[in-house]
């Protein structure tokens, strides 16, 4: 079966309105409009391009001179030709009063004309679309390239380096010292520098802007920790200038010295040092303090004295004091203050210069009156007996009796009698005679200084004293248990004393606010020493008690020794025998009726034998008896 189809016999034909066949051929006419603008407007963009193919497009310049439709090789040689500031710009560059001038090409600077131009050249010939509106800015608005310049920073270096050595100081310190007695000083300076970079870096911004200019260039300045030491010299001068003599002061008794040092000697005491200070360093010129100090330290010794107080009697009549010895004055030298007093006035240009001293006025000195020391009475005496003594044995008892004869004790001092008797030798007066030495009895320089000692211990024991050490002698000494009339009194046995400088020492304390006033007097015709107080009395009252000789001991056999010195038959006796005993002494002081001081006194004696000696071949020895009397040795 077929099917109809419909066709234009069958169907009516049909008509176009006329408003769109309207609107068709406006549009038809815009588009025809457009396409001939278009190819119009592209015309005129190839018939540009090609006019300016090996040209540079209009509007373009560089560093303000105009290239536009200029070949890169015109635009390279008129760049050249006008742009004149490397070989033509001033570049100035001071310091100070001192100038220098360059041309920016004697700096390394140069223009490439061949790159500008292509710069110029190039512009607006890349980027698409971008490149039209390039060109079209450049044509409407125009547009200023820079200068391609190039800068050879080794040029401006070298350039700089030259003005650096004409500038540059370098530091110099002062140097100060010694050749022998001469002083050498050089004087130092300041120093400064060129500082390159920052130069080179202020030169690169002035060049790359194309402009003449001035440039201040920037100096580093350096400075010397010392520069001048020249004042420092001319006071080594001075102290080197002439001998150094230390002297004495005019006021003191005792003259030594003087003592020089020669300038060569001066020269090895002095220091020249390098010290900080305020604004960096300077130089110091001492003197060495050691070497001052050992030698200083070396005579200090012959230079010092010591105080001595004024001797004096009590005269009974008047009871005024009266001048036995004057006092005397102590001093001592001060090394400290004598090292600076040197050093000061050796840089004050003297040399003649007293050392310094330390005065010591005596406690109690030769003007002191009775009343000023509390000395108004005899307070206290003791006497004691040396019958049969030698007279070796009565030489020492004056010699050690007169140490201490005007001596006085300072209110609270602790008197110790081997101080004040000193050195105990043939030298001070003394001679041999018997001492107890060990286990024996011998013949000893300073025999019967104990009788001295055992008057002193009871003039204190009795004057209320306390006393502060005291030992007994060995054995009983009979010298010390004798009375008026050689009587002997066994009551008086543990009331000795022994000294044996300076191991042994007898002392006691004046524990009064009053200065003692000590006198001695030794009568040898009557045997006896007497030891005298002179003070204030104070109310004080002394008791005391013995025991006397208990728990006896009596004395061993007697021995005998040969002694090649001795003649056959010769027989001699070299000691003494004793017995033994022990002795206890209490005391009691008593001050203003109330008990002030109680001590007790313990003495154990050993028990002595009789020793004999003989020649050599003495035959039948017998056991003699004394031939002289038995004092128990002469102690």
């Amino acid at each position: 079966m077929k099917k109809a189809v419909a066709t234009s016999s069958t169907i009516g034909a049909v008509r176009t309105p006329p408003s769109t066949v309207f609107v068709i051929r406006c549009l038809i006419s815009i588009l025809l409009g457009f396409s001939a603008f278009f190819i119009l407007l592209f015309g005129f963009i190839l018939v540009f391009e090609l006019s300016y193919q090996d040209k540079i497009y209009p509007g373009i310049s560089v560093a303000g001179i105009d290239l536009s439709g200029l070949t890169q090789d015109q635009a390279a040689a008129k760049l050249f030709e006008q742009i004149t500031y490397p070989a033509q710009g001033k570049v100035l560059l001071r310091y100070g009063d001192q100038n220098w001038i360059a041309s920016p090409a004697e700096l390394g600077l140069f223009l490439d004309a061949v790159s500008s131009a292509r710069a110029a050249y190039n512009y607006g010939r890349s980027g698409g679309i971008q490149r039209f509106q390039d060109q079209f800015e450049a044509w409407y608005y125009g547009v200023d390239l820079p200068a391609v310049i190039l800068f050879d920073q080794r040029a401006a270096y070298q350039y700089l380096v030259a003005i650096a050595n004409q500038i540059d100081k370098p530091v110099i310190e002062a140097e100060l010292g010694l050749q022998g007695t001469e002083v050498i000083v050089h004087p130092g300076q300041h120093g400064r520098y060129l500082d390159i970079s920052q130069n080179l870096e202020a030169l690169s911004k002035l060049l790359k802007s194309l402009q003449s200019g001035i440039i201040d260039l920037v100096v580093i300045d350096q400075t010397a920790s010392i520069v001048d030491a020249s004042a420092q010299a001319e006071l080594a001068k001075s102290i080197l200038s002439a001998p150094l003599e230390l002297k004495m002061p005019d006021e003191l008794p005792q003259k030594q010295g003087p003592w020089t040092f020669e300038p060569a000697d001066l020269a090895k005491m002095l220091n020249l040092e390098r010290l900080p200070a305020q604004n960096g360093e300077q130089y110091q010129v001492t003197i060495d303090s050691r070497i001052l100090r050992r030698f200083l330290q070396s005579i200090s010794v012959d230079l010092s004295v010591e105080p001595v107080n004024a001797r004096f009697i009590f005269n009974d009549e008047t009871k005024a004091l009266e001048v036995l010895e004057p006092s005397v004055t102590g001093y001592e030298l001060n090394v400290e203050a004598s090292i600076q007093k040197i050093q000061t006035e050796l840089f004050q240009g003297r040399h003649n210069i007293q050392l310094v001293f330390n005065i010591t006025p005596p406690a109690a000195s030769d003007q002191a009156s009775g009343k000023d020391l509390g000395i108004t009475e005899l307070i206290h005496q003791e006497t004691s007996y040396f019958y049969g003594s030698s007279a070796s044995r009565v030489q020492n008892i004056k010699a050690a009796a007169g140490k201490f004869h005007g001596l006085l004790v300072a209110p609270g001092e602790t008197f110790s009698m081997a101080k004040a008797l000193g050195d105990v030798s043939l030298d001070t007066g003394y001679a041999e005679a018997w001492i107890i030495y060990g286990d024996q009895t011998i013949k000893g320089v300073g025999g019967g200084v104990c009788q001295v000692s055992t008057t002193l211990f009871r003039a204190a024991f009795f004057a209320g004293f306390p006393i502060v050490e005291r030992y007994p002698h060995a054995y009983r000494v009979y010298y010390y248990e004798k009375r008026a009339g050689n009587v002997i009194d066994t009551s008086l046995a543990g009331l000795d004393a022994t000294v044996f400088v300076p191991v042994v020492d007898f002392k006691f304390t004046n524990d009064t606010p009053y200065w003692l006033l000590m006198e001695t007097y030794v009568d040898p015709y009557a045997s006896t020493i007497t030891w005298k107080f002179y003070s204030t009395r104070d109310n004080r009252r002394v008791e005391w008690e013995t025991t006397g000789p208990v728990n006896i001991v009596k004395e061993p056999e007697p021995i005998y020794k040969e002694n090649p010195e001795l003649a056959k038959g010769e027989i001699k006796q070299v000691d003494w025998g004793v017995d033994g005993a022990d002795v206890t002494v209490k005391r009691t002081v008593y001050k203003d009726g109330e008990i002030y001081l109680q001590d007790t006194f313990f003495t154990r004696y050993q028990p002595w034998r009789d020793v004999f000696e003989y020649g050599p071949g003495t035959e039948n020895i017998p056991t003699p008896s004394p031939t002289e009397t038995n004092n128990g040795g002469d102690d």
